[in-house]
């Protein structure tokens, strides 16, 4: 199955976005190793774990991971050579250099060595024949103190992809071209049609090839998933998908009490941690500093109102004069038992934003 999934990647590099589509290094706040390895360890990471893999990296993830943590070694390994072969151009068309792309499948021990701080499976797991094994080799490779980021498929979310899916692999439809012209000669109330015309990813091949083509998907209830992550031994840290709550507990059983109506909150995005510290709060010899990816360029100079897109599970706050200005404050490490009590609300809210990072000293 491994090769079927080589293939179609190869035929379909995913996503499919212009060789020239930028992103601004604030977008990529969530992306940087030194702020998530704070979050959960509440220390900043010792140089010999500098190191990220991105598992499954497509067509683009090397670009934001690497504009993200500039100077950081990143190993960008992936089934598909021609996904490679796009994400290393565009990484040479925005002047990023120095990232390592391999080609080959992430469970075989020849093609990484030594651990990583940071991990990253988007979307990844939900495609391997088996998922288990995949988490498990990706734990092994992961630190002490390391965090390995997941985004599986969830069961409500793709409920009408997954149907449409089944059908067409049952009618051995598997050219895109011919699934346009089901959806074109579909009624208007069809389920096809309808969900044609509320998907994004259909406009193009290979968005549509991912979504309805794919050769090999998994699905997942969270309790389910939540087994796959009890069997791989490593902890759920923070679920990051659209309105989750900070506790584990509390967001499972939210999620439980939604599938029970078969709905989803979207597909299911969590950190996960190797024997992490936890995170530096309330301790006054601590230090405040932000978040790398917002510190440089001109993301806390420019005028008007900067927005980023939230990344974390939550609306960001947005950042207008006086919230850069006092964000700007940290571009320097601030000690905690410097900082008036005034303060002590704002940086909170940049803390669980991940715009600010706390450590000890």
């Amino acid at each position: 199955m491994s090769d079927a999934v080589r293939r179609h990647y190869d035929m379909y590099p995913y996503p499919h976005y212009p060789l020239l589509a930028s992103v601004r290094r604030c977008d990529t706040y969530a992306l940087n190793l030194v702020a998530l390895w704070t979050r959960f360890n509440g220390e900043l990471p010792p140089r010999s774990v500098r190191r990220i893999l991105i598992a499954g990296c497509g067509s683009f993830a090397p670009y934001p991971f690497a504009l993200a943590n500039p100077g950081t070694e990143i190993t960008a390994l992936d089934l598909s050579q021609r996904s490679l072969r796009r994400a290393r151009l565009h990484c040479l068309l925005h002047g990023i250099r120095g990232v390592d792309f391999r080609a080959g499948d992430l469970s075989d021990p020849g093609l990484t060595s030594g651990r990583y701080g940071l991990i990253d499976a988007f979307g990844v797991l939900h495609h391997l024949v088996d998922p288990l094994a995949g988490l498990k080799v990706l734990a092994g490779r992961l630190a002490d103190g390391g965090i390995l980021r997941v985004m599986v498929y969830s069961r409500y979310a793709r409920r009408e992809e997954e149907s449409i899916r089944r059908a067409l692999r049952m009618l051995q439809v598997n050219d895109p071209t011919v699934v346009q012209r089901l959806v074109r000669h579909s009624g208007a109330g069809s389920r096809l049609r309808r969900f044609a015309g509320a998907s994004d990813e259909l406009a193009y091949r290979a968005g549509l090839a991912d979504a309805l083509l794919h050769p090999c998907v998994h699905t997942y209830r969270i309790d389910e998933f939540m087994d796959l992550v009890r069997q791989s031994e490593l902890e759920p840290l923070l679920f990051a998908h659209s309105g989750a709550l900070a506790d584990i507990g509390k967001e499972v059983a939210r999620i439980r009490s939604m599938e029970a109506d078969k709905r989803s909150p979207g597909n299911f995005i969590l950190y996960l941690g190797r024997t992490v510290r936890g995170p530096c709060r309330n301790e006054a010899d601590s230090v405040f500093m932000v978040n790398p990816c917002l510190a440089t360029g001109v993301s806390l100079l420019q005028f008007g109102t900067l927005l980023i897109p939230p990344r974390m599970g939550h609306d960001n706050p947005l950042l207008g004069r006086d919230s850069r200005s006092f964000l700007r404050r940290f571009r320097r490490p601030v000690r905690a038992g410097n900082l008036p009590t005034a303060d002590n609300a704002a940086v909170a809210r940049y803390l669980d934003a991940l715009f600010l990072l706390q450590y000890r000293s």
